[in-house]
């Protein structure tokens, strides 16, 4: 059998090629530490390694997000923490208004005082938080939560934030959740006394609101009651004529017997005096519940001359129903508050739970992708001893000919 030198050389460069491109191959895997070089290197555990690299790449982005959401909850906390603070502080100084010996300047200062606190409310309701987004503003980030006359002016659709794959949390509460609402759930009353009381003469002072039935016809509705005269009054719920009825005087009850809930008043009322008993249930509407007007009531009524029991009773009156309102905001804001502890905790949990399974998931791409670096550097050994060995061979076998032969012998 006859050898061309062409078939002679061409056989030695394709040994040396192959045995180079295997040393070139283990030369990117020691590198980059990755066992998979090109998909082709393991087609299977290359597949699996795509699917573990985005599931773990989801679950570090949840993960930031919890972050993020555990944040603005915190910084929600720090902000309704100083509303509670504040809240305590004007209820007290509710109180003091009715000091029946203080004189008109008194009671001018202490509306100063609470228009102070009113201002730094709303200051506190349109806090921002570290990207300049206002915090209880809803999906609106942009928007302040209130206006300065304490208008709720943002979203009513909760900022949520993917905390897992299937769980969504409120970053923030919505502002009108927590400033112009009853806590979920809340059974009671406020009463509100019409406008117009005190212009006839009247100087009824309103009282406690007691439920006796709970199947009467007025419970959880909301009642108006007008004084037709001194001794008359009709009733409507939920703006429907439902009767009219006698005042006694002497017992100071409006509604009770069939009606289920009853009310106490002091002073004598006259025709046109109007008191409306709101349910927080149902019909307490956010502008009823709203603090900031709340407070610019009761600032407006403690920046009024008394000079009588009529202009006293309709201080008692905005005094009791401010006192009402500033109450029913204040348990609303302890519920809130409660409300994101929860979910705080949640979040610490989905971050542990979430945690492990990054952990996971990095040990999974680990046994796919990374290399054995102990095999890789004998592999490199042996490809370069076979790469010399190659070379060596070749070097022999082309001085092998007829000629050189001859020249020898």
């Amino acid at each position: 059998m006859r050898i061309s030198s062409n078939l002679f050389f061409k056989t030695g460069l394709n040994s040396i090629n192959a045995q180079q491109s295997d040393l070139v191959h283990l030369y990117k895997q020691v590198g980059s530490g990755k066992r998979m070089v090109t998909p082709s290197d393991d087609p299977l555990a290359a597949a699996q390694a795509i699917n573990v690299s985005q599931t773990l790449a989801m679950s570090e982005r949840y993960a930031a997000n919890r972050q993020v959401a555990s944040r603005n909850l915190g910084m929600q906390e720090n902000v309704l923490n100083s509303v509670t603070l504040q809240l305590q502080d004007v209820k007290t100084r509710l109180i003091e208004a009715g000091n029946g010996s203080w004189a008109d300047i008194d009671r001018a200062t202490l509306a100063e005082v609470l228009e102070t606190a009113r201002d730094g409310l709303l200051n506190l309701a349109n806090s921002t938080d570290g990207n300049g987004q206002y915090l209880f503003s809803g999906a609106l980030g942009k928007t302040a939560a209130f206006s300065d006359t304490g208008v709720y002016q943002g979203s009513d659709h909760a900022r949520l934030i993917q905390v897992d794959q299937t769980r969504q949390i409120d970053s923030a509460d919505i502002g009108s959740n927590i400033f112009s609402r009853a806590a979920p759930g809340t059974v009671g009353y406020v009463v509100v006394a019409g406008e117009n009381n005190g212009d006839t003469g009247g100087d009824a002072r309103f009282g406690v609101v007691t439920v006796t039935d709970t199947s009467g016809p007025a419970y959880g509705n909301d009642v108006r009651i007008e004084f037709t005269s001194a001794t008359e009054y009709e009733v409507y719920i939920n703006g429907v004529a439902a009767g009219t009825e006698t005042y006694d005087p002497t017992t100071g009850v409006v509604l009770g017997g069939a009606y289920g809930v009853e009310m106490k008043l002091t002073g004598g009322p006259s025709a046109g005096d109007e008191f409306r008993l709101a349910t927080l249930q149902s019909s307490m509407s956010s502008d009823d519940l709203n603090l900031f007007t709340a407070l610019d009531d009761i600032i407006a009524s403690l920046r009024t001359p008394t000079d009588g029991p009529v202009s006293e009773a309709n201080l008692e009156n905005s005094l009791r129903s401010a006192m009402q309102r500033v109450d029913v905001i204040y348990n609303n804001v302890l519920s809130v508050r409660a409300s994101a502890g929860t979910r705080m905790n949640e979040i610490d949990a989905l971050q542990a739970n979430g945690g492990m399974r990054i952990m996971e998931y990095k040990g999974q791409l680990s046994e796919l992708e990374d290399l054995d670096y102990y095999t890789a550097i004998t592999q490199l050994q042996l490809r370069t001893t076979a790469l010399e060995a190659a070379a060596t061979a070749f070097q022999k076998i082309q001085n092998t000919s007829l000629f050189n032969l001859n020249a020898r012998g």
